[in-house]
């Protein structure tokens, strides 16, 4: 993408003072600007008088951000709400440990709201059955008659699901949609708040262990891109990854340090076997200490 200092000209903003801040931080281009951590940017504005502009354009962005809730009051309530718009918020976590539950839960809140969500299901586990448990759960939807049936099914067809299978068919429907957003054509791609990638470690980790040459430049642009798309479309989007065996013998997110610093928010959850409630504590979070945790969150039923 373009460097900062060719972007002058046309974006006053891009003043010298404002390029200095950034090449302090290796900020060299609008990539690095976005793949960056904004509230990190932020604090370090606030105590140098030179960044004012930067101070203010930061400020501005993050109060234009809101929130979508997970539709899980235990979980909203760690995470300050629910999920933010403009961010990559990621759930690590063993299998069955309720990543896909809180997946499914969060597309049929946001779904309830007259909004889109695009979901990508990489391991067959999106069900509409449990989206329209979800969705009945709501008051609105309870009498079972046929205009509740209805509007019962609009709201399910807001939830676009593609099945996808390798990380290249990722990168078509994300380009795909990034192209539909910008053009404005696609009637559902205006009105998409959420995406969900469900789960993105199941893409990237096969062309990391493989034999491609690019598997590293292939993670670090998928997370630039899901980034991107928050960032430049107001979209929330949330990504699920599971965890490995670390060196100490304790379980660690899998993708490796190089990712761990794309995600904007990591969630961690864990679940005792056969139970209907899980834990989840905060990994990284802009505004929260890393350690927050959050107990018997009931998402099964």
């Amino acid at each position: 993408m373009a460097p900062l200092n060719s972007l002058e000209k046309e974006y006053p903003l891009i003043d010298s003072n404002f390029q200095i801040f950034c090449a302090s931080h290796a900020i060299y281009s609008v990539e690095d600007f976005l793949l960056h951590d904004i509230d990190a940017l932020f604090t370090s504005a606030t105590n140098r008088s030179s960044s004012q502009k930067l101070n203010q354009l930061v400020e501005d962005a993050r109060q234009n951000k809101h929130v979508f809730s997970t539709g899980c009051q235990g979980i909203d309530a760690l995470i300050g709400g629910g999920l933010r718009v403009g961010q990559l918020t990621e759930l690590v976590g063993p299998s069955c440990s309720g990543k896909t539950q809180v997946c499914l839960m969060s597309a049929s809140t946001v779904a309830k709201h007259n909004c889109s969500v695009i979901y990508l299901d990489t391991g067959n586990s999106f069900s509409p059955q449990r989206v329209a448990h979800f969705i009945g759960q709501s008051s609105d939807y309870v009498s079972g008659n046929q205009a509740d049936r209805r509007l019962l099914q609009n709201v399910l067809d807001r939830i676009i699901c593609y099945p996808v299978f390798d990380v290249y068919q990722m990168f078509d429907l994300l380009h795909q949609l990034k192209n539909n957003l910008r053009s404005k054509i696609g009637k559902s791609d205006r009105h998409v708040k959420l995406l969900i990638v469900d789960s993105i470690s199941s893409l990237i980790t096969p062309i990391l262990r493989g034999s491609c040459p690019q598997g590293h430049t292939l993670m670090i642009s998928a997370g630039f891109l899901l980034k991107q798309l928050a960032h430049e479309h107001n979209i929330t989007v949330l990504v699920t990854n599971h965890v490995v065996g670390g060196d100490d013998g304790n379980s660690k997110p899998a993708l490796g340090e190089s990712w761990k610093s794309v995600p904007h928010v990591r969630l961690l959850l864990s679940r005792d076997c056969g139970g209907k409630v899980c834990n989840m504590s905060i990994i990284k979070h802009p505004a929260m200490a890393s350690g927050r945790t959050a107990t018997s969150v009931r998402l099964f039923v």
